[in-house]
């Protein structure tokens, strides 16, 4: 019965990967069609595209996107969001769960990856390390998309929570440094089913099943200064650990 069971896993699993190639080869053919087309819309059209990629491979591959409010989200304007990271199936969530436009900061190795690496770098503002005249670069174009009143998206953690034994890891101060030198609200959300349907450990763990995200009460900023980054840090990471004990077990 487990072979049964691993052969089958094996097949769907092949077949979510080939539908998502599919998809990201359809993708790449509709950015390259709208970029004629300007680039005043471009981040927006860029956006729809992502979006229609992302409810499309869930159809085919019986994965269910469901949003949940725990506070009431102002869709029209400019937020930071932050999430809980430990699996890839993290990402396509990001261009569902709001009805906004959003920049999501990417990791620079990613962006190598053949036809999915051109969609990528249109979609996403990409983060490279290897340099600060680089990672400077990554924080000017943070900002221009929020001066642009697009929301933009960031894994605090930075990575992967390689674990089931707590939550979360620690924060970096990025997101929440941000947030106040830019006076934009923080919105915590929340990634609850993510690593249940695709485990960190292998892409070949992908199954079928709800993909929820929990919005959180969003965080203004107004009263925080630039000495207030650890509280504000310390904030945020104590409602979302509390938000993810409240829907998953941890020991």
């Amino acid at each position: 019965m487990k072979a049964l069971k691993k052969i089958i896993q094996l097949i769907y699993c092949i077949y979510a990967l080939t539908i998502f190639a599919a998809l990201t080869i359809l993708s790449a053919i509709a950015l390259i069609v709208l970029v004629p087309f300007g680039r005043a819309k471009l981040s927006k059209r860029i956006y729809k595209v992502c979006r229609y990629w992302s409810k499309t491979w869930y159809l085919f591959i019986g994965i269910r996107h469901k949003e949940i409010y725990e506070a009431k989200h102002d869709f029209k304007k400019p937020h930071i969001f932050i999430a809980n990271h430990n699996s890839y199936m993290d990402i396509p969530p990001i261009v569902q769960l709001s009805h906004q436009p959003i920049r999501p900061l990417g990791k620079f190795e990613s962006s190598k990856i053949p036809i999915f690496g051109w969609v990528y770098r249109a979609a996403v503002i990409m983060v490279d390390r290897s340099s600060p005249e680089k990672r400077a670069k990554s924080l000017r174009n943070l900002k221009a998309a929020l001066y642009k009143r697009n929301s933009i998206f960031i894994f605090p953690e930075g990575t992967f929570s390689m674990t089931n034994q707590k939550p979360l890891k620690a924060f970096y101060n990025g997101a929440f440094k941000l947030a106040i030198e830019m006076q934009i609200p923080i919105q915590p959300i929340l990634m609850i089913d993510a690593v249940d349907r695709m485990h960190f450990d292998s892409v070949f763990s992908l199954n079928p099943g709800p993909n929820r995200v929990v919005y959180l009460d969003a965080i203004q900023v107004t009263n925080y200064s630039m000495d207030d980054i650890e509280k504000l840090k310390t904030e945020v990471h104590d409602l979302m650990d509390a938000g993810l004990r409240k829907y998953r077990s941890y020991p």
